[in-house]
């Protein structure tokens, strides 16, 4: 899931390819069947044009602004993307990877009022502040933790004890540090241990979830975009949250706190504007059959979502989507031909790009599902992810065209055959 809001080229543009047939289906369907032929230059530049960024499931972050905008609650919002989804209540602790801390413990500085606590005794210890300047958690054999304080260059052993421990202070965010960073985190950090008989630890937050989502917000949507916003933001966080409580990504921790999952920030990445909205929805999330829904989102649906497993994650026509802030509703982007015959060699000089099934909505019919690369040497079949991944797309939802002023040579590669020759316009 990626929902980062970058500079990115605006504009909506006519779009060059050949449509030799086009099966046309239901809009039901999540698949359509099209063939659709684009020659390629021998050398120089092709123009990807598109829709939207990021998967397209659930809710256009760009959408809820853009709804938010003309005057819709976040209860309308979030109604709209995830229909017939109920409001409800959720609460409770949430365990989060701190993902970037790869060190083998679990360092933080010292403050007054920090405290170690051993889970197996059920036990805390108040860390004396005078004289330390940082306090680390580490593991031993045997799955035990040592505990140990730094003054000056040199560590001190202060406890060890058996099992899982962890740095806390009394509601006070702590300062965790690893290489030259340092954040802020509310909660517990704990030096959490990832397997039996491992002497490494992994850094795992455990917080309250409405604490969670205020290190989320900023740093998946501008905190001062319309509060409605928001707040649909806010519930659709803390519903992923929730429902990921319920479908751990490990035995040690529940959720990531990377575009894996939501990006989280810790206390350091919270505003005061983003933080008002979690505490306007404190509590509330979405529910479908009794459980949280999977309120997946991203940066921009292009117009029209793309649907998921669950019924409540539909493709459907996105009318708030198109905005004049919305630099991914419509985009385009100039490719050199190498690019594509680098990120797949075995092709040879790539001569066509022939899009076989689409996923049915919307202008080109759709989002790419399935694509043939056809080159000198070899045609090789991929999904419509694939190529986004490789090559670095906002999206899947793309056609191709000529680039400005597009360079061929005409010795170096086989003419195409005729009926690949350019002969008819979409837009």
């Amino acid at each position: 899931m990626r929902r980062t809001f970058p500079a990115l080229v605006a504009g909506a543009l006519a779009i060059g390819a050949l449509v030799l047939t086009t099966a046309i289906a239901p809009s039901s369907a999540r698949t359509v069947t099209v063939d659709q032929r684009y020659p390629m230059p021998s050398t120089g530049k092709i123009a990807i044009v598109g829709h939207g960024y990021g998967h397209g499931h659930g809710m256009s972050q760009y959408g809820a602004e853009g709804a938010a905008r003309q005057g819709l609650t976040w209860q309308q919002i979030t109604s709209f993307y995830y229909p017939g989804t109920k409001v409800a209540n959720g609460s409770g602790l949430v365990t989060v990877l701190v993902s970037a801390d790869t060190s083998p413990d679990v360092v933080v500085d010292a403050r007054a009022g920090l405290r170690v606590g051993s889970h197996a005794q059920h036990k805390g210890w108040t860390l004396p502040a005078k004289g330390t300047g940082q306090w680390r958690l580490r593991g031993t054999t045997r799955t035990r933790t040592r505990v140990e304080f730094r003054s000056g260059d040199t560590w001190t052993v202060w406890r060890i004890f058996a099992g899982t421990g962890s740095f806390y202070a009394s509601g006070l965010p702590i300062r965790l540090r690893y290489g030259s960073t340092s954040v802020l985190y509310r909660g517990r950090l704990i030096a959490a241990f990832p397997r039996a008989g491992s002497t490494d630890v992994d850094t795992v937050n455990a917080l309250d979830i409405d604490a969670y989502i205020k290190g989320v917000i900023p740093a998946e949507m501008p905190a001062t975009w319309t509060p409605a916003a928001v707040q649909a933001q806010a519930v659709a966080a803390r519903t992923y949250a929730s429902y990921e409580k319920q479908h751990p990504r490990a035995k040690h921790y529940q959720i990531c706190d990377t575009t894996s999952c939501q990006v989280y920030g810790g206390y350091s990445r919270e505003h005061p504007a983003s933080n008002a909205a979690v505490d306007a929805t404190r509590g509330r999330i979405l529910t479908y059959a009794g459980a949280p829904a999977f309120t997946q989102f991203g940066s921009s649906s292009g117009g029209w979502t793309s649907a998921n497993q669950f019924p409540y994650l539909p493709a459907k026509a996105d009318p708030y989507d198109d905005w004049s802030g919305n630099a991914n509703h419509d985009w385009r982007i100039e490719l050199d031909v190498s690019r594509i015959e680098k990120a797949w060699p075995t092709i040879g000089n790539l001569r066509q790009i022939r899009v076989t099934s689409r996923d049915g909505h919307g202008q080109w019919q759709g989002r790419i599902e399935r694509m043939t690369l056809v080159g000198g040497t070899r045609s090789v079949t991929i999904g419509g992810d694939e190529f986004r991944s490789r090559l670095g797309l906002k999206s899947t939802w793309v056609s191709f065209a000529a680039a400005a002023a597009p360079r061929k040579t005409a010795t170096s590669r086989s003419a195409l055959p005729e009926d690949a020759a350019d002969t008819s316009v979409l837009d």
